[in-house]
């Protein structure tokens, strides 16, 4: 039985696609019965692939609990699918500003996640990017990522989201200076940061995702 595809895509640069990525295939890793999960880096940037280097440094190459491969253009979806027949879940980082780029991801994918943060601007942009998603086809869930502590969306903001036509994720990320720092250590907030805020939201994101994927 192949293995799910969590497609992190979003155009608008400045989202949190990589952070995302990276703490998602974390806690879907330690999220225990064994999951055995990849990292499929598409972004020419490379974040990601610095982002694992340095985990394989603090961890070595037989502690980072991960698998990680390269791709671009339409090798993604080649290599999301000979992935997904060797692990139980494939989390792929796509380019920001590149339709043609992110595509291929996308038809790979078994849920898009597209990380926004809850501002007026941010919400607009992202538009592009879900009506890629939905030509596709391909089940989608927006996640709200960079929230400020202690402060509400308003019903404007949610009213907004809503009127997006797709659906949004029940947990929210705040905009914690863990995930950030983590990030440099090769590592993730729930790594860490064990029992902090940061630590619960993403863990209970990934949850979130693990069961809308059945």
């Amino acid at each position: 039985m192949a293995g799910k595809v969590i497609t992190i895509a979003q155009q608008k640069g400045g989202s949190g696609k990589t952070t995302l990525a990276a703490h998602l295939a974390v806690a879907l890793a330690r999220a225990g019965m064994g999951t055995r999960v990849a990292l499929l880096d598409c972004d020419p940037q490379g974040s990601l692939g610095e982002w694992f280097e340095r985990r394989e440094t603090a961890l070595g190459e037989d502690g980072t609990g991960l698998d990680f491969r390269t791709a671009s253009g339409w090798g993604a979806r080649r290599e999301a699918r000979s992935l997904a027949r060797d692990y139980d879940v494939v989390v792929i980082d796509t380019p920001p500003k590149s339709d043609i780029e992110s595509r291929p991801a996308i038809e790979a994918a078994s849920l898009v996640a597209v990380p926004v943060q809850p501002t007026p601007i941010d919400l607009w942009a992202t538009a592009p990017t879900l009506e890629m998603i939905a030509k596709e086809g391909t089940p989608s869930l927006i996640v709200i990522n960079r929230a400020l502590s202690r402060v509400g969306l308003t019903e404007e903001m949610s009213t907004a989201i809503r009127e997006l036509g797709h659906p949004a994720a029940q947990t929210r990320l705040g905009n914690r200076v863990g995930f950030a720092a983590s990030m440099g250590q090769g590592r993730a907030i729930q790594e860490t940061e064990p029992g902090s805020k940061g630590a619960q939201e993403i863990t209970a994101l990934a949850e979130e995702i693990r069961l809308l994927l059945g």
